[in-house]
């Protein structure tokens, strides 16, 4: 193998032993904490329009009184016009449920909900961990 060849091959070699060394070594980190909930709610395909519109008013003033009581963060409406996304002030999925069973449209069983728990961004961890210390031969 020419000189070069080698000259180039063995730093990287020697960057991917210390990576995959690294990576074997490393734990799996805990997940992360869930700070909130994002529920989708969408209405059901099937759902009477004339139910549906007798319940809508019940509907907005629910979700208004858990707006003003802090359960709900932030609410928007899909770009589809299917339905509405929550962000809730959560730690828990079953909270959330909790809550969302409580509005008329979920009582007369006309939405359909999915809950997606958030949290922080921990790979982001790693911009702010402490340096690994060199070992005594300065790796």
């Amino acid at each position: 193998m020419p000189i070069v060849t080698r000259r180039l091959i063995a730093p990287i070699v020697g960057c991917a032993a210390a990576i995959l060394a690294s990576a074997a070594s490393a734990q799996t980190p805990a997940p992360p904490p869930t700070t909130a909930v994002l529920v989708n709610l969408t209405i059901k395909p099937d759902a009477d329009r004339a139910q549906l519109v007798k319940v809508m008013p019940d509907e907005v003033r629910a979700t208004v009184r858990l707006y003003l009581d802090g359960r709900i963060q932030q609410w928007f409406s899909r770009g589809d016009g299917r339905g509405v996304i929550f962000i809730m002030n959560s730690t828990t999925v079953a909270d959330a449920k909790a809550l969302m069973e409580t509005l008329p449209l979920s009582k007369a069983n006309l939405a359909n909900l999915e809950f997606t728990p958030l949290g922080p961004l921990t790979p982001l961890r790693v911009l702010i961990a402490s340096p690994v210390a060199a070992d005594k031969d300065g790796r």
